[in-house]
């Protein structure tokens, strides 16, 4: 019995990722849903999208709009957001329900700053519900970012309520629990949630911020949650390119706190970008960028005037790709409805050639294969050549593989074409092209068993 209780225990994780039992971190369910997911898109939505200027952050948190009812996307269509982020093979789909300007996009009971105070559909409408809808209908998991660091309307500057003197403390504790209502509402009315995403967190909740880890904790028991001060169940990749650098290691020294770097800026990006093989926690990596990131721009918002000049083309989205969900990371990126409720046409056309283009890339593989070990031999159909492979990890059992090689087998010798370090979830890497029948991976260093779930070759010049 006393065994039996002994190997229960080493599958029961706190949410922090540590294994009661074991030095080994691993992650949680929803953490590897996560990585299954592998990429996902945030729509980006507020007033200022309508008031005809170029998005500017820094007068955005400061100033109010001053006529809400130019909030009028007549041709929303929620739908059309999201069957444009499947073609390009997310899985997974966020909506800022409320960003810097405090304005909800729902139909809050606690926040009068919402759609309930304009014209638009009888004051009846609700964003986040169609949002959630569509998800569902085509089979996309549905998350909610909830922006609280900055509100223009009501003063609040990185999560501080401005003044002095009880006039300041009280509206601080007001706003404090304005949050966590509007949260509470946001976890209870629309279903299940993938995650909830509180960009530039929710600061510290025996401090300036909202205790909202327990709401989430409470009404969404599966949902990831992203972050505060004591927890984050995935970690930013360092910086907005939408790639990590390699190695990528899923765990991290922390529980993790962005927002409170004490070794430098530039240091702390490093280590978010690379994470840290010995690291106690499961914290794994998200890489971000909007679709509009080329020719210098970087457009989380639509913007005025623009054109397709600033949609990254096919080419440097694969390169995000490969640098981003082949380096043990997942993808997040920004799409831009415009005022009329609508992805650009440019964009939605992108988005679908760089679905197709994936899928041609690594949707057929020459020959795959899996199983546990320090080799894992493969062979094809007789002798192909070969540019191109997939290697994965089963992450339930930990992120175990230090390094390995990749072989070929040309004229009868073993020849090494690619060798690496991190694999997590997934690495996918190029080589030159070889014409061989047989590949191999070598585990040179581990730590415990390693758990091959994948290794595939493919040609990707077909």
């Amino acid at each position: 019995m006393r065994k039996l209780l002994l190997s229960l225990a080493l599958v029961v994780y706190t949410w922090t990722g540590m294994a009661q039992e074991s030095d080994m971190p691993l992650p949680s369910q929803s953490q590897l849903a996560w990585h299954e997911a592998e990429m996902g898109v945030v729509f980006h939505y507020d007033l200022h999208v309508f008031d005809g200027q170029v998005y500017g952050q820094g007068n955005n948190r400061i100033n109010p709009i001053e006529d809400y009812n130019i909030f009028n996307p007549t041709q929303l269509d929620t739908d059309q957001w999201i069957e444009a982020a499947k073609a390009a093979g997310a899985k997974f789909a966020v909506l800022t329900a409320t960003h810097e300007t405090g304005f909800g996009l729902w139909q809050s009971d606690v926040n009068p700053y919402c759609l309930k105070a304009v014209k638009w559909r009888d004051g009846k409408g609700d964003i986040v519900r169609d949002f959630v809808n569509s998800c569902r209908k085509y089979g996309i998991r549905p998350g909610i970012y909830v922006g609280i660091r900055w509100n223009s309307l009501l003063g609040i500057h990185n999560f501080k309520a401005e003044g002095d003197g009880d006039f300041a403390r009280n509206r601080q504790a007001w706003y404090k629990h304005l949050c966590e209502k509007m949260v509470t509402e946001l976890c209870t009315r629309y279903g299940d949630l993938f995650l909830i995403w509180f960009d530039g967190g929710a600061d510290d909740p025996k401090g300036l911020g909202p205790d909202v880890e327990p709401i989430v904790n409470k009404y969404q028991p599966n949902c990831l949650f992203y972050h505060n001060v004591n927890r984050a169940d995935f970690r930013w990749g360092g910086s907005e390119s939408g790639t990590v650098g390699h190695p990528c290691w899923s765990t991290f020294p922390t529980p993790y706190s962005h927002s409170n770097a004490t070794d430098g800026v530039q240091a702390h990006n490093v280590l978010l970008a690379h994470g840290d093989p010995d690291g106690g926690y499961w914290v794994p990596a998200m890489a971000d960028t909007p679709l509009r990131g080329y020719n210098g721009r970087h457009e989380w918002f639509w913007e005025p005037g623009d054109d397709d000049k600033s949609l990254y083309p096919l080419d440097n989205l694969m390169d995000i790709y490969e640098k981003s969900v082949g380096r043990n990371a997942t993808l997040i990126i920004g799409l831009t409805p415009n005022p009329d409720g609508l992805l650009p046409a440019g964009d939605v056309a992108r988005l679908e050639e760089w679905g197709r283009e994936i899928n041609r890339r690594f949707g057929q593989p020459l020959a795959q294969t899996s199983g546990q070990g320090k080799r894992l031999r493969l062979s094809l159909k007789g002798k192909q050549t070969a540019n191109y492979y997939i290697l994965q990890e089963d992450l339930s059992q930990g992120q175990r593989i230090r390094s390995y090689r990749v072989e070929a087998k040309v004229a009868g010798k073993w020849q090494t074409v690619a060798q690496g370090t991190s694999v997590g979830h997934k690495r996918i890497e190029a080589f030159e092209p070889v014409e061989a029948s047989d590949f191999r991976v070598v585990v040179e260093q581990c730590k415990g068993t390693p758990c091959i779930r994948n290794f595939s070759i493919y040609n990707t010049n077909h």
